[in-house]
Formats: C-alpha cells, sequence, structure tokens
C-alpha cells in the first residue's frame, strides 16, 4: 500500500527517485501514465493489470469512454526502478503533468501519483476543504 506525501525533484535526465517506502511495491517494474487532474498515475505491475481489465470494460460504443481509453493506453509507459530507486518519465508525460524539478510524490493507496509541487499544493488545499465539509456518507454510486 502506498500512503504519504514527499517532495523529491526531477533530475536532468527526467527521473525521480520514489520514496523508499514505496519501491518494495513497485520493484516488479510500473507503467506510468496519465492521471487527471494533469498529474501522473504510477501503477505497480499487478495493479496495472487490474486497472486494464477495468478500462477494457468501458463501453466501445461510448466516445468519452473511447477518448479515455486512448489518452490513458497510449500515453502508458512501462518502467522500473534503477538501483538508487529512480523512475524515468517520459518526456512526454513531463509535459503532460507540467513537470519541471520540484515535484511531489503521492501515496494513494493503490497507486502512486506524481504531482508538479506547486499544482499539488492547490489541488490537496482543495481536497482538504472537500474531506472536511463531507457531511453525508460517501458509497461508490454518490462520490
Amino acid at each position: 500500500m502506498f500512503l504519504g506525501e514527499y517532495s523529491h525533484s526531477l533530475d536532468e535526465k527526467g527521473r525521480v527517485v520514489m520514496p523508499s517506502k514505496f519501491r518494495t511495491g513497485l520493484e516488479d517494474g510500473c507503467v506510468v501514465t496519465k492521471g487527471q487532474e494533469r498529474c501522473l498515475f504510477v501503477f505497480p505491475m499487478d495493479r496495472w493489470d487490474e486497472e486494464v481489465q477495468r478500462v477494457l470494460k468501458l463501453p466501445r460504443t461510448d466516445r468519452r469512454a473511447r477518448n479515455y481509453s486512448r489518452s490513458f493506453f497510449a500515453s502508458a509507459s512501462n518502467q522500473s526502478l534503477d538501483t538508487t530507486g529512480r523512475c524515468q518519465i517520459p518526456e512526454s508525460l513531463r509535459i503532460y503533468a507540467g513537470l519541471s524539478k520540484d515535484v511531489t510524490v503521492v501515496g494513494v493507496a493503490d497507486r502512486v501519483e506524481i504531482w508538479d509541487s506547486a499544482t499539488w499544493e492547490t489541488v490537496a488545499a482543495e481536497a482538504d476543504e472537500y474531506y472536511a465539509a463531507i457531511e453525508e456518507v460517501l458509497t461508490e454510486e454518490g462520490i
């Protein structure tokens, strides 16, 4: 399980060090792809297989589902951590997420998210306000 928030930097080759607590979960490789709100999703291989099955169940007759699948899979990149725990972020994904130097690596239970640090500050503040104001029980249907 991936938990926590960590500040890191991209190196000159577009690599980011994964927090040491995340490395065991990513040691068999991972897939980096576009996430929502202009972040990147990093899925461990077993979780990636589950995500693929979920996306494949979307109706191909729905334009939104087709566009989602295209963007999600076309941008996906198989990666593995190097001996120092760094993950290569392809240039196209760095551009999509607006990554330059300072990044925030966030554990979100079954996946890792990589954010431009300034964007993360804004998104996290919004999420915290939403979280603090919830008054009803959330269900899968009610979110």
